[in-house]
């Protein structure tokens, strides 16, 4: 970042209601590839080093606040939802002092990139600007404010989408929201903002042709991909949003040595650590946090849940669904199995149709399973229950709650039972 901006505030505006996504959930906690969306926007702005990060939080604040807790920002709270003007005023309020830059940033924008927000920073630092916009072009703008130039082809408004005639509704350069303003400037402008005639809201976007026409510099950034900047309002657009963020962490897996056979096929929770060589096949999900070792084969058709680890060179099948379980080195759980709340260890054979039934209506139950132990097919494991070293279960085998197989022995029958060998004459 240039050594100008050390002086650096950035104010993220998560107090937005979000009525088109139809939700009790705050618009900014909707999930974006198992991570709410506001994470992202924390993680962008930290990479930014900020010497003040300050969130405004308004709708659902209570759950908004909860999920900031332990981050780096100070929380401020809108209590009337008044616009993105009154928003950013509240924020400066707890600022000392009008130097150094504000950086504004939307908690609904997620695929916002650091470097991309470097370059807007670098460009307001050296034009001196009062304002400086993070524009795009986009062929089909509608729903977007258009960017407003004067016949010099410098930015003097923003004409919001409603407000836009049709002269102005043909212009393809859009304002994406995100902008950074000499802290002076910005602080004249809130005064002189008034509300909007239709929604009695301010608008921060005001601030532009109120700067303009005082006589303060206004710059641009185009953005490359406007796709970047996209703000979520709705289901189908935070869809979307999903989507390109699944690309990312795909092609950020593929780059560090993982194999994905269908990458449009697998759905890799932000969070999730995949080991070197490990072929991930069609039709996979992996939820946030889990943890895949070296040379591992997963899928196809597979749901491996939170709190589950695999060791290194592990297959893990077809139809297969773990949770909150680790498993050993070089295990095998190839077919049509569930393995729930368990701990298995090296080399463990899991046969086809094999469950751990861990819930008892009331609790979860553990199920332990020793190194080389061999589980035959369609084995049910009663949880809680410890299936020793070596140990074998017959195919169809029910080993009821509580019990523990020696290590080395046989079990078969239901209920499990040892298997006794008849001794000939």
């Amino acid at each position: 970042m240039p050594k100008k901006l050390t002086n650096l505030t950035v104010i993220i505006l998560a107090a937005g209601e979000g009525k088109r996504m139809k939700s009790a959930l705050p618009k900014v906690l909707h999930p974006v590839c198992a991570r709410p969306m506001l994470g992202y926007v924390l993680d962008l702005v930290k990479q930014l080093k900020p010497k003040k990060t300050i969130t405004v939080v308004g709708h659902g604040r209570h759950q908004v606040e909860e999920f900031l807790r332990g981050a780096r920002t100070l929380v401020v709270r809108q209590k009337k939802l008044l616009g993105t003007a009154d928003a950013v005023k509240q924020a400066l309020a707890r600022l000392s002092g009008s130097s150094g830059t504000v950086l504004v940033l939307y908690g609904d924008t997620p695929l916002l990139k650091a470097g991309t927000v470097e370059q807007l920073l670098d460009a307001h630092a050296k034009s001196r600007a009062d304002i400086t916009l993070l524009t795009a072009r986009m062929d089909k703008p509608a729903g977007y404010g258009r960017i407003l130039r004067d016949k010099y082809g410098s930015i003097c408004g923003i004409a919001e989408e409603k407000d836009a005639d049709d002269f102005q509704k043909e212009t393809k350069e859009i304002n994406t929201g995100i902008m950074c303003f000499n802290t002076r400037s910005l602080k004249e402008a809130l005064k002189l903002i008034k509300p909007s005639p239709r929604t009695k809201e301010y608008y921060l976007t005001d601030a532009i042709s109120i700067l303009y026409r005082r006589g303060g510099i206004i710059e641009g950034v185009v953005l490359e991909d406007a796709q970047e900047a996209m703000g979520i309002n709705s289901r189908k657009e935070l869809s979307v949003a999903s989507s390109l963020m699944q690309g990312r962490i795909n092609d950020g897996l593929m780059e560090r040595g993982v194999t994905i056979v269908h990458p449009p096929s697998a759905c890799i929770a932000y969070g999730t650590r995949i080991g070197r060589d490990t072929v991930i096949y069609p039709f996979t999900v992996i939820e946030r946090g889990v943890k895949i070792g070296n040379r591992c084969s997963i899928g196809p058709f597979i749901h491996l849940r939170e709190g589950t680890t695999l060791g290194n060179e592990v297959v893990a099948g077809n139809f297969l669904e773990v949770v909150r379980s680790s498993v050993g080195a070089k295990s095998f759980i190839k077919h049509f199995s569930y393995i729930g709340d368990s701990r298995l260890g090296r080399s463990v054979n899991i046969g086809a149709g094999s469950v751990t039934a861990n819930f008892d209506g009331l609790k979860k139950g553990n199920t332990v399973i020793g190194d080389n132990a061999f589980i035959g097919s369609d084995t049910v494991l009663v949880a809680p229950v410890k299936i020793g070293a070596r140990a074998k279960t017959g195919a169809g085998c029910v080993v009821t709650r509580g019990k523990q197989v020696p290590p080395g022995s046989t079990v078969i029958g239901i209920p499990a039972r040892p298997l006794v060998k008849k001794h000939t004459r």
